[in-house]
């Protein structure tokens, strides 16, 4: 039973803690809060831009987007991906900032595979916020995991769509570590963000 409520759970933690809906969502918007307040990633005055995408992360993020723009002087703009999309160009368009939607699952497999291929000087690019030719790029999301942001799409009943990726080795590998070692996705995550606050 979720601990504050009373009420069947929709979501267990490692820990064992349970939350039902109403709880998992109010956990869920204020863990966005808590990122974007943590790694400062959009002031007053921002414009943010993100891409318009059908997949459950973009979907969310697009969502969190909005509610921050409610509560502050932020505006958001959505455009197409596409390979023109110089920062020159986001600049003309007054965009001070791009939200990107990579979650826990996805920079831990990135992070590893970065590793292994004995890339380990581009880690810094895994992390929540970083400039990008003076763009400001940000990853609201980056503290979830996959399992956490799907749920949350389906719980506001957001549409998406169901894309299924081919995972290469790495991912599998990390998913079946995961299932016997939970929260080793965090893990690798927390320790670069460890890292870079260090240095």
């Amino acid at each position: 039973m979720c601990k504050l409520c009373e009420t069947n759970p929709v979501y267990e933690f490692t820990n064992k803690r349970k939350l039902c809906k109403t709880c998992f969502i109010h956990y869920f918007k204020k863990k966005i809060f808590y990122t974007i307040r943590k790694f400062k990633m959009v002031q007053s005055g921002g414009v943010v831009g993100y891409f318009k995408s059908n997949h459950f992360r973009d979907i969310v993020l697009k969502e969190m987007l909005k509610m921050i723009s409610y509560g502050g002087d932020i505006k958001i703009k959505e455009f197409a991906k596409l390979k023109k999309n110089t920062s020159k160009e986001m600049r003309t368009l007054g965009i001070t900032h791009i939200a990107l939607s990579p979650s826990i699952d996805l920079h831990a497999d990135e992070i590893v595979d970065n590793l292994i291929q004995g890339d380990a000087k581009n880690l810094a690019i895994f992390m929540p916020v970083k400039k990008v030719k003076g763009i400001k790029v940000i990853a609201p999301l980056s503290l979830f995991l996959d399992a956490e942001i799907l749920l949350y799409a389906k719980l506001k009943g957001l549409k998406f769509k169901e894309i299924k990726i081919k995972k290469d080795k790495i991912e599998i590998f990390l998913d079946e570590f995961e299932k016997k070692h939970p929260e080793v996705k965090r893990a690798v995550v927390n320790s670069l963000l460890e890292m870079y606050k260090k240095n």
